[in-house]
């Protein structure tokens, strides 16, 4: 297994063998995999879906034009303060704390629409007032990278569309060209989605001692959370990311980050195409779920303990025994896998030089601007 990493050392092979070739439409379809910009907003406990709301093309394109703007504007802020350049020159450096992790796909569409204004808008947002100086590693899906699991569940993601090859090269080219500009590892790896090498990643980055944070909107990341690990989440309702954490976990669905994976199992996962067990046990909910899970800490321990003694009522007992493998196979497909072929470079762990950062997405905007009037004659 290959790992790609464009900005890595020459050991690692680059996505780019050359320089981007020229975008057909701003709304190119990608080869990323879909993904339903759906979260939970971190600023309440009860937090609001993330729906992807649309924007009319012409707000979407000034809110792009302003969040460079801003970061540009931040950039000078912090030249006044420091006497140095703003960005890599003279500002003196310290070694960060934390490594973000960006999850690229959902960024790149607008609601189910792809659209790389709004991955520009996004990706200012995140450098001008998350990101800033920390490190950055940016992650897209490999190829083949739902085989895995589709081999144990044909439905997962089955429903979503599926890119043509006519232009989703390009677009993803592009994509990491302007993350390679702003000093921003990307790493693809064959045969592994994007959410397989954040976790290993994340497990590598923990163990130098960093902590990690993961910006995106894939509640897949949640069974990851901890003191250690949050999440940063795009809210397109209100305009901003927005941070999750331990505690907002806990205040949402009451119970410890690490029953997460469990629950889902039990509950299933909709979007993902994976069944829970309601629709063979109608009467067994969340509710249920949640008590079974704290009393016994995880589904591997529920189901063993089922095996032995009567863990509920009659009818979660009887579908603990009878549909144990069927649950435990939600949890092969649902778990994040850690053995992706592809280790941190300390390179990955410095200050992120961020000089460039306003001129880079001006220039794709502008790119993107004329990319569009030339498809309207």
């Amino acid at each position: 297994m290959i790992g790609s990493v464009a900005g890595a050392p020459p050991r690692l092979r680059h996505i780019h063998a050359s320089a981007p070739a020229p975008l057909a439409v701003h709304r190119s379809t990608f080869r990323l995999s879909r993904r339903v910009v759906a979260a939970s907003a971190a600023a309440t406990t009860s937090q609001r879906t993330a729906s992807g709301a649309r924007l009319p093309q012409q707000r979407l394109v000034g809110a792009a034009r302003a969040s460079a703007t801003a970061a540009t504007e931040a950039r000078n802020r912090r030249k006044d303060r420091h006497g140095g350049d703003g960005g890599g020159g003279a500002v003196a450096t310290t070694k960060p704390s934390r490594v973000f992790l960006l999850d690229v796909n959902p960024i790149c569409y607008e609601g189910a629409r792809p659209n790389l204004y709004f991955f520009a808008r996004w990706l200012s947002l995140f450098f001008s007032q998350v990101s800033v100086r920390d490190p950055v590693i940016a992650v897209l899906d490999g190829e083949s990278g739902n085989d895995y699991r589709r081999q144990l569940l044909p439905s997962y993601k089955a429903h979503r569309r599926r890119f043509s090859v006519g232009g989703p090269h390009r677009a993803e080219r592009h994509v990491s060209d302007v993350l390679q500009k702003c000093h921003v590892p990307v790493v693809k790896v064959s045969g592994y989605e994007a959410d397989d090498v954040v976790a290993t990643l994340a497990d590598q980055i923990l163990r130098r001692g960093f902590r990690v944070v993961i910006a995106s909107p894939d509640k897949d990341f949640k069974q990851l959370i901890s003191e250690e690990v949050q999440i940063v989440m795009p809210m397109p309702e209100i305009g901003r990311w927005s941070f999750y954490t331990i505690k907002h976990y806990v205040a949402q669905y009451s119970c410890d980050p690490t029953s997460d994976l469990s629950l889902r199992c039990i509950l299933g996962d909709e979007v993902d195409g994976v069944p829970g067990i309601q629709h063979l046990v109608p009467g067994f909910g969340r509710k249920t779920a949640v008590k079974l899970l704290k009393k016994h800490g995880s589904l591997e321990n529920l189901l063993n303990a089922a095996a032995i003694r009567t863990v509920g009522k009659q009818y979660a007992q009887e579908a603990l025994t009878k549909y144990g493998d069927y649950l435990r196979r939600n949890h092969q497909v649902l778990s994040l896998r850690r053995d992706a072929d592809v280790h941190v470079d300390k390179e990955w762990l410095s200050e992120r030089d961020t000089c460039k950062d306003s001129t880079v997405l001006s220039n794709f905007i502008k790119m993107l601007d004329e990319v569009q009037k030339h498809n309207k004659r």
